[in-house]
């Protein structure tokens, strides 16, 4: 094979993913900028052109009040400030919850580790729809979780945790659970046991080898597996309308009632590019953790 050809076959390989991101991200991202620096109308579509032709000559139309009006109500401001809050929460929730069943996974043997892996993996064989939905069978107040302490007498009358940010807090940790699990376990299993061995013999405790050993060196696994959860949980949309009550405001709510209820499509589109923005940092620090996941 000749370089000419070697070359050409490698750019083909490059190509393919660059043409992914260009044909689902970037396009649909430009799409949005344009209409978010657009002014509101009644038609469709209803907003107005980026370009119009006047005598001849292109004018753009460009207007930025969509931004400076996201500043003057407070009810955008408190639905970042609201996401970024329930997105923290949750995410630590799930790290408190998944990291010990991913070390757990990690140093069980190898027949047993499979079968957990595949436990963790089952969830998704099933529709999220009707995973969040099974959840409010679960917690509404004459539903199966009532039932149960009401019967075990640890309860005198039933909860009350549907349509509260308890009951969103629950589906968000359940049904992120497994993206926090399979990196960080990805990052225990390869993590050099003569090190805990050495540790050991030095008169290290199995608990100061564990602060000292394990969890620096899963560092890595565990900042990549919360910014999975971290970042979709921020434009989060069916887990707390299904579950939470009209006390939870997220963005993912005030994008829909924007698009669908308001029509306000420059507004709304205004708002997805705020988020985008908010979430660049996020994004950067999971490209950080992995590329050190990579080199260890």
């Amino acid at each position: 094979m000749n370089a000419r050809g070697f070359l050409t076959r490698r750019n083909l390989v490059i190509a393919i993913p660059n043409f992914w991101l260009i044909l689902f991200f970037m396009i649909p991202f430009l799409v949005v900028l344009k209409i978010s620096v657009a002014e509101s109308r009644i038609a469709i579509p209803p907003y107005s052109p980026l370009w119009d032709w006047v005598d001849g000559a292109m004018k753009f139309n460009i207007n930025f009040d969509n931004y400076a009006y996201m500043w003057e109500d407070s009810l955008y401001i408190n639905a970042y400030l609201s996401s970024i809050k329930i997105a923290t929460i949750a995410t630590l929730l799930t790290l408190l919850l998944g990291y010990p069943m991913a070390y757990y996974i990690a140093r069980s043997p190898e027949p047993r580790r499979s079968i957990l892996l595949l436990l963790v993996v089952l969830p998704f064989w099933t529709s999220f729809l009707l995973r969040v939905y099974a959840w409010i069978g679960i917690l509404k107040t004459n539903g199966i979780l009532n039932a149960v302490l009401l019967w075990a007498g640890i309860i005198d009358e039933p909860l009350v945790i549907m349509q509260t940010n308890v009951a969103v807090y629950i589906g968000i940790v359940y049904t992120y659970l497994p993206f926090l699990i399979l990196p960080l376990y990805a990052n225990l299993v390869k993590l050099d046991d003569t090190l805990l061995e050495a540790s050991r013999d030095l008169g290290a405790s199995r608990i100061s080898s564990f602060f000292r050993i394990t969890l620096p060196l899963s560092m890595p696994g565990i900042i990549a597996g919360s910014m999975l959860v971290f970042i979709p949980v921020i434009g989060e949309y069916v887990i707390p309308t299904l579950l939470g009550g009209p006390d939870t405001l997220m963005i993912g709510k005030v994008l829909w009632n924007e698009y669908f209820s308001n029509r306000d499509w420059p507004v709304a589109s205004a708002v997805a590019i705020v988020m985008l923005a908010i979430m660049i940092i996020p994004i950067m620090v999971l490209r950080r953790a992995q590329s050190k996941g990579a080199e260890v």
